[in-house]
């Protein structure tokens, strides 16, 4: 298939709202989920409903071992993918960094910042020119946590964050000669279900007198920045990070 998308944390809130989008887009969409295999399956099926083609593809990203046999049962059922969307991100209850765990800090940085780095590694070894691949997108999903610090709540997920887009930045200049754009998308208060997994159901609302749009934003306007970074309409950048967050 001439654009396979996989989409890490596929199953939900911005990733969903991605893979449905990029489906409308014409791509074929491997829906990764850790464990909500019901969740990833809805997407699937109303990609399907649609008429377009998706798999729904278990994988833990922080595991590694996990994240190769993603990918070859990719390769195997749909071909070499030519995007990549690193969605999959956890955050955990809020606290202060001298409240905070090193196991907790563990789970942050191997499924935001070691997750996102094995995935783009197979995908470059799939997309690059320099592998035999024809090239293709890769699109980080950091966070405006990354500026802002989320001071007593997050501090944690932000530093990840920050990690990202310093990897975006990076991993974009390294591979922008063997067909590879890598951008990442810096969503600001986005209602999602990333919220109450931290406690704070309520949060992006709560908070949206702080953004000068004065709402927060939905799961779709991210995933139409993302899909619009994958595309051909973005054929000239790379290396950016796109703040998607209301002015915030």
């Amino acid at each position: 298939m001439s654009k396979l998308v996989l989409i890490t944390g596929g199953s939900r809130g911005i990733g969903a709202a991605t893979a449905l989008l990029a489906a409308r887009q014409g791509y074929a969409v491997a829906v990764n989920y850790a464990s909500n295999s019901l969740a990833a399956d809805e997407v699937v099926r109303q990609i399907h409903q649609s008429g377009g083609h998706a798999m729904a593809v278990q994988a833990d990203v922080a595991q590694e071992a996990q994240v190769l046999a993603m990918f070859e049962k990719i390769d195997a059922e749909f071909g070499r993918v030519s995007a990549l969307v690193n969605n999959a991100g956890v955050v955990d209850q809020t606290t202060r960094v001298d409240a905070i765990t090193l196991a907790r800090l563990q789970r942050i940085f191997e499924i935001n910042v070691f997750g996102s780095f094995l995935c783009a590694r197979e995908a470059v070894r799939r997309m690059s020119t320099r592998h035999g691949g024809s090239g293709g997108a890769i699109v980080n999903v950091s966070s405006a946590a990354a500026r802002l610090g989320s001071p007593g709540q997050y501090v944690d997920y932000a530093a990840a964050k920050g990690a990202i887009d310093t990897f975006t930045i990076g991993l974009a200049k390294e591979v922008a000669s063997e067909g590879i754009r890598v951008n990442a998308v810096r969503p600001g208060l986005i209602k999602t279900g990333i919220h109450a997994s931290g406690g704070l159901p309520h949060r992006a609302q709560d908070m949206a007198p702080q953004v000068p749009m004065q709402r927060p934003g939905s799961a779709e306007e991210v995933a139409e920045s993302i899909v619009w970074l994958l595309s051909e309409n973005s054929s000239y950048t790379t290396g950016a990070l796109l703040d998607v967050a209301g002015g915030r």
